[in-house]
């Protein structure tokens, strides 16, 4: 069975500073793999093995998708092969323009499954996957908690509030997968070193149909502000405890 894994490069959290007046300042950040991207990665590689299949990565952004660390590091998770969109203006895309442009790469690939993580760390919209299935007229499901595949068919779990949905998919089928779906292997020198040999297909915009025009407007991006601790402590589960904290939090809204 024939899997793809898409990803997004993101700013790496632990790098972003959060200035005076709660803008974020992204200077110094360096570009990683999104967080939830690593699961759909490891998840089209475990598919792929136990079905004798082929697994490959797809991306879409701008000239930091092709870093040769970022390759390798995608690359050396056990993908055969890495496809690229690469435009400057994918850097600001919005979740539609996201979804319109690896939903046209996709139909330019053969796939029985589509992956995405659960969310993209740096916006996290989760809406990415859903769109790519709707543009692509393909059943989609989101919070999948694990995928099975026997004798062709796709079976899929979904972990829901009160129970825990089973369901079986027909490919191609776009999925999005919940953060606790697999534990991400963490690559060997060996790996790395075998994923600069690997091959890198890069398009342009002009090559999977352009980019669609926005459909939303930016207005800014704040950091939540900060709160000072109250330092309320309450001593017991009493009564009169518990009426003191429900008239604190009602004070708060």
């Amino acid at each position: 069975m024939d899997t793809v894994a898409c990803y997004k490069v993101v700013p790496d959290e632990q790098d972003i500073v959060v200035n005076f007046d709660n803008t974020l300042n992204m200077d110094r950040a360096k570009s990683v793999i999104g967080e939830y991207d690593l699961m759909a990665i490891e998840e089209v590689v475990s598919i792929a093995d136990a079905t004798g299949g082929r697994a490959v990565l797809l991306t879409a952004g701008d000239e930091r998708v092709t870093d040769s660390k970022l390759v390798k590091a995608a690359l050396s998770r056990g993908a055969a092969e890495l496809y690229a969109v690469v435009d400057p203006a994918l850097a600001s895309a919005d979740a539609f323009q996201t979804a319109a442009v690896l939903a046209a790469a996709l139909r330019k690939m053969k796939f029985d499954v589509a992956l995405f993580g659960e969310g993209s760390s740096d916006l996290y919209a989760q809406q990415v996957g859903s769109l790519v299935g709707f543009l692509l007229g393909a059943p989609v499901l989101n919070a999948v908690s694990r995928i099975e595949v026997s004798d062709g068919k796709i079976a899929i779990e979904r972990t829901l509030e009160r129970e825990v949905e089973v369901l079986e998919a027909v490919s191609p089928v776009v999925l999005s997968t919940t953060a606790d779906i697999n534990v991400p292997r963490i690559p060997q020198l060996k790996d790395i070193l075998a994923a600069g040999k690997k091959p890198m297909t890069v398009w342009s915009l002009d090559e999977v149909g352009g980019l669609p025009a926005s459909s939303v407007e930016t207005v800014s991006v704040l950091a939540p502000a900060s709160i000072e601790r109250k330092m309320v402590v309450y001593e017991d589960a009493s009564a009169e405890s518990i009426r003191a904290l429900a008239s604190d939090i009602r004070a708060l809204r």
